[in-house]
């Protein structure tokens, strides 16, 4: 057997632990890097009290939920990889590196307002300030929409989808943020707009989101059931996936990097609508993305061609592998 394959064979699976209060894009980004390492996380959740909790994300930890303690969230054997995000993870990541004599090879997603020496890695948006030699930047954010995961659904749309003509354009409705407010003129502009759009021939399937108010749903409902379009009602699975999978443009609310950066993994043309508000980091994305030619301005009217999908998560993913061998050489394990 030749000597890289070997050395490959002595490496061990990464045991690896997902650390978070819980928040469900937090996690959701921790977990989509973990997978993409090939592995099944151990979910970890911290909870810390008052005032610890103020504190965050200088710490000190919650001394309830010290490595010593019944059901703290840091209880060993530790892991040989730690990924962390939010603010309340902070505190934590450093306290299991101090637990683990830094056996533990730490990552920490987002910037974690401590500086780089947070985590051994830690990535970052482009739109970030957050910079330094183990400081990883990509345009987009990790996430979990595999391209196995998009193929698999492409290739058994749900029947609603699979009956739409095409041109399909999956309009991704978010709502108010702490950046963004749909007032009623800007509901009134994206109804006008969607109209517009269904007028040309394109067929409009969509979902709300947990943020989505009555309204702002009720008005594009409206525009869907005048055009014969599919709107999401809440019932069974939520087709997220099936209508990214499927679309050949999206339409996506500026309220969310997120649903921004998951588009950009379809590889098909994003049409951001922008409600009243905005924040720097967010224009500073959308603005990346459209130097990049994949985001437009949604105007009523498809704009822009496919292109090659853009994915941050196996680019992070690999970072986190490629220090993961590096700390365990440093530590004497092999491996590098």
């Amino acid at each position: 057997m030749p000597q890289a394959q070997t050395a490959m064979h002595q490496i061990p699976e990464p045991t690896v632990w997902v650390l978070t209060d819980g928040k469900a894009g937090d996690e959701g980004q921790c977990l989509g890097v973990a997978e993409r390492l090939g592995v099944v996380p151990e979910i970890r959740r911290v909870k810390p009290r008052r005032p610890w909790a103020w504190l965050m994300p200088r710490g000190p930890i919650d001394p309830g939920e010290g490595p010593d303690r019944p059901g703290s969230p840091l209880r060993p054997p530790f892991p040989d990889i730690a990924i962390a995000s939010g603010r309340r993870a902070v505190a934590y990541l450093r306290a299991l590196r101090k637990a683990s004599n830094g056996t533990t090879y730490t990552a920490f997603l987002k910037d974690p307002r401590t500086g780089p020496g947070a985590a051994d890695l830690i990535w970052v948006s482009e739109h970030d300030r957050l910079r330094g030699e183990n400081v990883l930047v990509t345009t987009t954010s990790p996430h979990r929409l595999t391209p196995q995961k998009l193929a698999a659904a492409r290739a058994a749309p749900p029947a609603a989808i699979a009956g739409l003509p095409r041109p399909r354009v999956a309009v991704l409705v978010g709502g108010d943020s702490r950046h963004h407010r749909f007032t009623p003129a800007d509901i009134e502009r994206f109804s006008v707009g969607l109209d517009a759009l269904a007028g040309t021939g394109a067929a409009l399937m969509g979902s709300p989101s947990r943020r989505t108010s009555p309204a702002l749903a009720a008005a594009v409902a409206a525009v869907f059931a005048r055009h014969g379009g599919w709107w999401w009602d809440g019932t069974g699975e939520n087709p997220y996936l099936a209508l990214l999978a499927n679309a050949d443009a999206v339409i996506v609310t500026a309220d969310s990097t997120n649903m921004i950066g998951e588009a950009a993994a379809a590889g098909v043309p994003i049409l951001v609508f922008e409600p009243q508000g905005g924040h720097a980091k967010i224009a500073a994305l959308i603005a990346a993305l459209e130097r990049q030619g994949v985001v437009h301005r949604f105007c009523g009217r498809l704009e822009g061609e496919r292109y090659q999908p853009i994915d941050s998560t196996p680019i992070i993913a690999d970072a986190i592998r490629q220090g993961w061998l590096r700390h365990r050489a440093a530590l004497g394990l092999g491996g590098s």
